[in-house]
């Protein structure tokens, strides 16, 4: 259970660290605006032409007698509009990290330069670090995705699918949130998308600590666009610690397992 208030303490931390640096803070939200405006865009206009679409998917419903073709097609209209909004949240942070990437990558290394000195750089050009990040990036929304068609099925069953479903669901979001955003730093050390996973499977607490209530204030994607440089911060700190990086921050157990994933992230080449 300490890991899950840990959690929680580094993504406070990032956004005290974005706070006390005012400039690289600004500078950070520009691919959050851009990706808003975006989605915006994207929504605004499925709101006009949604139910234009699913009138043109669905022609057999033409002869329907009312008003059973009207409940129809504004259900599923309803649902489409439901399933792009579970969408954007899902991809809200890969495409703004993709987008974002050399902000970030900007912000993650001057964390980890306040915090020992120097930043671990990856060698690899810079459109190697995009094609690398967008591969994860659609792999992860790929699994988050499976998730929330399982979740919304289960979502049906009573009562357990209205109270217990959305916490599951919440922890699910948050956990593949926090890979995104530690992929900011473990990319550079040269962690590649299954070794990430399996670093935060083996502290899920800590996982769900930051990215649960981050899942939850990230519902709300102008709300998403403010706190995601202080996110990338905090994540920053996060992967330290996986990796055992922190030092005396670290309890006894989270140094030794810090410091197997470290060595075998050294071991790892760099691709």
């Amino acid at each position: 259970m300490r890991d899950l208030g840990v959690g929680f303490g580094y993504l406070m931390k990032g956004q005290r660290w974005v706070a006390q640096h005012g400039k690289q803070y600004g500078v950070s939200l520009l691919p959050g605006l851009i990706t808003l405006v975006l989605y915006a865009g994207a929504l605004v206009a499925l709101a006009l032409w949604g139910s234009d679409a699913v009138g043109w998917a669905t022609p057999f419903a033409d002869d329907w007698a009312s008003p059973w073709r009207g409940y129809f097609r504004g259900f599923l209209t309803v649902l489409l509009f439901g399933l792009a909004l579970l969408l954007s949240v899902l991809t809200f942070t890969a495409v703004t990290l993709l987008i974002g990437q050399p902000f970030y990558e900007s912000l993650s290394e001057k964390v980890d330069i306040a915090e020992s000195g120097h930043a671990p750089e990856s060698g690899l050009p810079l459109w190697r670090e995009l094609w690398i990040s967008a591969r994860d990036s659609l792999r992860v929304v790929v699994r988050a995705l499976l998730w929330g068609v399982l979740l919304f099925g289960l979502g049906f069953i009573p009562v357990v699918g209205q109270t217990v479903v959305p916490v599951i669901g919440f922890c699910v979001t948050g956990f593949f949130l926090v890979e995104e955003l530690t992929a900011v730093a473990l990319q550079r050390r040269g962690v590649e998308l299954r070794e990430r996973l399996a670093l935060l499977r083996s502290r899920k607490q800590l996982a769900w600590g930051f990215g649960t209530p981050l899942a939850v204030v990230f519902l709300v994607p102008f709300v998403a666009v403010f706190l995601m440089p202080g996110a990338v911060a905090g994540a920053t700190l996060m992967a330290r610690d996986l990796l055992g990086e922190n030092g005396s921050e670290d309890d006894g157990a989270s140094a030794g397992a810090g410091q197997d994933s470290d060595a075998a992230t050294r071991r790892m080449p760099l691709t």
